[in-house]
């Protein structure tokens, strides 16, 4: 095992500015509960914790490392906290098995963890040779290796064209393919080298390293990322409270673009053109609280180079009165109790 990962979250300090305004008590909520669908190592639900007394988390991760990890760092806050192993798609099931039917915030930090990063043995990183696995879960059943291993031409051109953003998806592709009647494919170095000896230098030298968009296509095909992602946004939306937030850090242009599509659908109206009232139930439901996507300044990412390509938005769930009217302001009501701290 290697050495313990260097935890540094992701604006922290805006995802804390962000989401603390909901997580005040009120007469009806006294005890907000807020859930960070990728709890990864804990800091960010530790800042919203320790910013906010009477809120209590939700913590959801697909990998039970993380789990394990993450469970250590916030013991201290005792009964506050219930960490669920689940993927982020299945928000709706595990509220309800929390008895809940709304929350007062919702967190995001999409891609890699440290923690899956600095582990060698999980061969997320191309920087060092490891089994092709790339799973977060490893009770899955697809590897990284099943994929390069089985997939065809067209399959292969597909996720590293869609996922990968590879301009030289096809080329790759046919290398693999080639390449893997001869041996298959187990270990990280060969295809990194296979992918230096695809890649035309020229563009090697503009584009980053060349294995970057292909093992970030892998890790989205084997964890099916974007399909959970398309499921949470809207039910995430759904489980907010009137005046609760949401905060999602995503780190590539699909995973940003989904999200400034479900915000951008949520604070637009649906009413036909030209009615004269719109009824309540056509009204936007969501407040953009960032302009446009935001990202971290220059002296975080020198602190912290993961940093480099995030992209942080946020929105408000609109609160209406009983007269269809809406209501500024933060979080009203809405969540019920959390039940017992699951181990």
């Amino acid at each position: 095992m290697s050495e313990e990962p260097r935890h540094v979250p992701v604006l922290l300090g805006r995802i804390v500015e962000l989401l603390a305004p909901a997580l005040g008590p009120t007469p009806d909520d006294p005890q907000p509960v807020f859930v960070d669908c990728t709890t990864g190592l804990g800091g960010h639900s530790a800042a919203l914790l320790d910013a906010c007394p009477a809120a209590r988390l939700i913590g959801l991760d697909r990998d039970p490392e993380a789990l394990a990890e993450a469970t250590r760092r916030l013991s201290r806050y005792g009964d506050r906290v219930r960490l669920i192993r689940a993927v982020y798609d299945e928000l709706p099931e595990v509220l309800a098995d929390a008895g809940l039917s709304t929350v007062r915030a919702i967190l995001f930090d999409l891609g890699l963890s440290s923690l899956q990063i600095d582990r060698a043995e999980r061969g997320f990183a191309y920087a060092v040779d490891a089994p092709l696995d790339m799973r977060m879960g490893q009770d899955q059943p697809l590897t990284a290796a099943d994929v390069l291993n089985t997939y065809d031409v067209a399959e292969l051109t597909r996720i590293l064209r869609v996922y990968g953003e590879e301009r030289f998806a096809d080329r790759i592709a046919r290398r693999i393919v080639t390449e893997r009647t001869t041996e298959p494919f187990t270990t990280s170095a060969r295809l990194v080298t296979l992918l230096q000896r695809a890649i035309p230098a020229k563009s090697a030298k503009t584009g980053g390293h060349p294995a970057k968009r292909t093992f970030q296509a892998l890790r989205i095909e084997v964890n099916a990322e974007l399909a959970a992602l398309e499921a949470a946004l809207p039910a995430a939306v759904t489980a907010l409270a009137p005046g609760g937030r949401i905060a999602v850090l995503a780190y590539h242009s699909l995973e940003d673009r989904m999200v400034k599509r479900t915000f951008a659908a949520g604070a637009t109206d649906r009413a036909p053109r030209g009615l004269p009232v719109v009824p309540d139930e056509l009204r936007p439901e969501l407040t953009l609280l960032t302009r446009g996507a935001e990202r971290p300044e220059p002296a975080e990412v020198e602190l912290n180079p993961r940093a480099a390509s995030a992209r942080l938005r946020a929105a408000m769930k609109i609160e209406r009165s009983e007269l269809g009217g809406t209501k500024p302001g933060g979080a009203t009501g809405g969540s019920q109790g959390m039940g017992e701290k699951a181990a």
